[in-house]
């Protein structure tokens, strides 16, 4: 929050400040952690509202939305499952909208064991590579977008290990129980750099891009603190955060 001046948080506590505080749960995809962590603290100190943080795979979130879990809002890895959700007349109509557009990259522990490119998963000079589960996870779907336009899911799918969703790839890789992983880029980006270890950033043209949509859920509909945080991620202070973990923030040219 160093980044945000004094004046921007009156200004913010002025837009968002309401006469009763209130508590909201928020379930957000695993890919999403670090920024969410950073927003909320944000939000919660100008507005004086509570956000309790839920993190994991968004197919797991919809299955709980669908059987009633008390969630106020949803901020979901693709548009797929707030789109259902919509169908399904689970959330509020008219508030869906993509908040940011996630960024794939393939990501080592070890310092200098990716080159910046692909050579080293080309050449399958590894032992294990870390894959989020596809059927709950989208940076998953966009693993495998790559490995189909490389040709290499034949000639890799013995060496995969899968991770129930984007956190947990990213730990497999971190841990060292895998030699490379697809990862999103903001879980090894902070402030426009690398944290550790080497990556290959892997060019949009080699995936469906990973647009990720937010809602305002029923339970949410009457809750000031959800709306007002959803007002809030298409602020100038938000898209910042999103931007410096790598995201592409879309919520205020809508």
């Amino acid at each position: 929050m160093g980044s945000i001046s004094v004046s921007c948080l009156l200004v913010l506590s002025l837009l968002l400040h309401t006469a009763h505080a209130d508590d909201i749960n928020v379930a957000v995809a695993s890919n999403f952690t670090a920024p969410m962590k950073e927003i909320a603290s944000l939000f919660e100190h100008a507005s004086g509202h509570k956000v309790r943080l839920s993190f994991g795979a968004s197919g797991k979130f919809y299955a709980q939305i669908k059987h009633g879990a008390p969630f106020h809002l949803f901020f979901s890895a693709d548009q797929q499952k707030p789109a259902q959700l919509e169908r399904e007349e689970l959330i509020v109509p008219g508030s869906r909208f993509t908040y940011a557009v996630g960024q794939l990259a393939l990501w080592s522990a070890q310092e200098g064991f990716i080159k910046a490119n692909p050579d080293r998963l080309l050449a399958l000079q590894f032992n294990k590579l870390a894959i989020a589960n596809p059927k709950l996870a989208p940076y998953g779907v966009a693993a495998i977008d790559v490995l189909e336009h490389l040709a290499l899911i034949d000639r890799t799918k013995s060496r995969w290990v899968h991770g129930e969703n984007i956190a947990q790839t990213y730990q497999f890789v971190s841990t060292g129980n895998a030699d490379l992983g697809f990862v999103a880029l903001s879980q090894i980006m902070k402030e426009g750099r690398l944290k550790a270890g080497s990556s290959w950033i892997i060019p949009e043209a080699l995936y469906t891009p990973i647009k990720q949509d937010a809602v305002l859920l029923r339970s949410g509909e009457h809750s000031p603190a959800a709306q007002a945080l959803l007002r809030f991620m298409k602020t100038e202070q938000a898209e910042a955060i999103m931007q410096s973990y790598g995201y592409k923030p879309l919520a205020r040219t809508q």
